[in-house]
C-alpha cells in the first residue's frame, strides 16, 4: 500500500504543471521620449495592450525574450491609434507570464499602458 502512495503521489507530480508571473513597470527599451505632464493640458482616453506568446519544447522554439516584448509592444502600438492625432503612450507596463509542464514552457508577454490626448 505505501509503494502505491510513492507511486501516485509521483505521478501527482510529473503531471502538474507550475506557472510563474512577474511584472516590469520600468521602461525596459531605449527610447528617450520626454513628455512633461506637468500641467493639466491632458486627459487618459484608453487602456491599450498587446501580447505576445511563445512556446519551447526541450528549450527549443519560439523568439527571446526581448523579441517577445518588442512584438506585444508593437501590438499595443498598433492597437493604439496615435496615428495623426496628438495622443501619447505613458505607464507602459511588461508583465511576464513563464508556465513549464515537463519538458515544455510557454512564455506569455503583456504590454500595457494608458493613452493620452493633449487638449491644449
Amino acid at each position: 500500500m505505501r509503494k502505491i502512495s510513492f507511486l501516485l503521489i509521483g505521478i501527482a507530480f510529473l503531471l502538474s504543471s507550475c506557472g510563474i508571473h512577474s511584472g516590469l513597470t520600468k521602461n525596459v527599451n531605449n527610447q528617450t521620449t520626454e513628455v512633461v505632464l506637468s500641467k493639466n493640458n491632458f486627459k487618459v482616453v484608453e487602456v491599450v495592450q498587446g501580447e505576445s506568446k511563445a512556446t519551447y519544447v526541450f528549450g527549443i522554439g519560439g523568439l527571446k525574450k526581448q523579441a517577445l516584448i518588442s512584438e506585444a509592444r508593437a501590438d499595443m502600438l498598433s492597437n493604439s491609434n496615435l496615428l495623426g492625432s496628438s495622443k501619447a503612450i505613458i505607464n507602459e507596463t511588461v508583465e511576464i507570464k513563464n508556465s513549464f509542464f515537463l519538458v515544455a514552457r510557454k512564455y506569455k508577454v503583456i504590454v500595457s499602458a494608458y493613452v493620452i490626448e493633449f487638449t491644449e
